[in-house]
């Protein structure tokens, strides 16, 4: 874990606690809508990792009838049973939020860290929400030359609070879950955030179903599979404790009637099935996108990958992602992300016809920025 200066990344790793100025050149509030909001001309959306063609019909139906009951407060008991079942657990572990970010404001608020940790590159609001609450933040950078993938010994043993996520966004590497569990002990929150784990076909590597390791406390978000960012409803799974503690600084009603109802319909089992074929169809597309992206040379997939988005590295890129909006594409740019640099974006995993008038504009791009 060391720095790379080709990179643009700062000599900061495990046994390095930059503080106060660690912030500084990574834009930690930036996220993938910033990319297509407020843009003159249609856009196709590579930027922002929430599924194209959502919400379901069947699922909007849902939400338009729990409209009626807006003239009373939500009760969330049923979407909270209903996540409890999704996941074999009691509904003493669950506790529903306004989105998994709303999750990492509750905790960085909740949890008594002295030494907290956040592995990187990896969503960014985490540790700005622990900055926010006044938390000095140690960073674990991992590097390109091990696939972004962590080593057990890479996370200080006086961490008390690691935040990692898996499938890690905007990496898309998927780590095993042994390794995961490994990193729990004593005196310590291990917060996996498994935002994107509905895109992992079988969810294979996931946490949230366990309760014998201590600690841990698994993010979920119903946002990006069925397109509803704009509804915020998320869930944390951890110990009762735990939820306890995160319910005492959650504001009353946090999460709204409509959102509620979305929650507990994407827990029954037809739901669960659709999620699962969507995410056979996301891999089979995310495998023809590696493909393609291949035939450029000048381009470096990130793999393997198992989110519903890629990681590529490319000379020029802040230029490139550029020419990509007058082509009529939005890109995620990865140097805002710790541990990446200028020549990084994320790329969301669309459909194959998406795909291919994508890498002809990339091509372009690419031809006219390193002419």
């Amino acid at each position: 874990m060391s720095a790379d200066a080709s990179a643009g990344r700062p000599a900061h790793g495990p046994a390095a606690p930059s503080a106060e100025d660690e912030p500084a050149g990574f834009d930690l509030r930036h996220h993938g809508d910033a990319e297509v909001r407020g843009a003159d001309a249609a856009l196709t959306d590579l930027a922002v990792n929430v599924r194209t063609g959502t919400p379901p019909d069947w699922l909007k139906a849902r939400i338009a009838a729990s409209l009626d009951g807006l003239a009373a407060y939500p009760d969330g008991r049923a979407a909270r049973d209903a996540v409890a079942v999704r996941h074999g657990l009691p509904a003493r572990r669950v506790l529903l939020t306004a989105g998994a970010a709303e999750a990492f404001v509750l905790l960085a608020r909740a949890i008594p860290a002295r030494c907290p940790v956040v592995v990187h590159p990896q969503f960014t609001e985490p540790e700005a929400a622990l900055r926010d609450a006044g938390h000095t933040v140690r960073r674990v950078v991992l590097e390109e030359r091990d696939g972004f993938r962590l080593a057990p010994d890479a996370v200080p043993d006086e961490a008390d609070l690691v935040v990692i996520g898996n499938p890690t966004n905007p990496t898309s590497v998927l780590h095993p879950a042994d390794t995961l569990a490994g990193l729990a002990r004593p005196g310590r929150t291990l917060v996996v955030d498994e935002a994107f784990m509905d895109a992992v076909p079988g969810e294979r590597e996931s946490l949230a179903d366990r309760a014998d390791v201590p600690g841990l406390v698994v993010l979920r978000s119903l946002t990006k599979t069925w397109g509803l960012a704009g509804l915020r409803i998320g869930y944390v799974l951890a110990e009762p404790d735990t939820i306890t503690a995160l319910e005492r600084v959650q504001p009353l009603w946090p999460v709204s009637s409509p959102a509620l109802a979305a929650a507990e319909a994407c827990c029954t089992p037809s739901a669960l099935a659709e999620a699962a074929r969507a995410a056979e169809r996301t891999a089979a597309d995310r495998a023809h996108l590696a493909e393609r992206l291949a035939e450029l040379t000048e381009v470096r997939v990130c793999g393997p990958a198992a989110g519903p988005f890629v990681l590529i590295r490319l000379p020029g890129a802040a230029a490139i992602r550029t020419r990509l909006r007058d082509l009529g594409f939005a890109v995620r740019r990865g140097d805002t992300f710790p541990g990446l640099g200028p020549d990084w974006l994320r790329l969301a995993v669309r459909d194959r016809a998406t795909t291919d008038r994508f890498v002809i504009a990339l091509a372009k791009a690419l031809a006219e920025v390193t002419a």
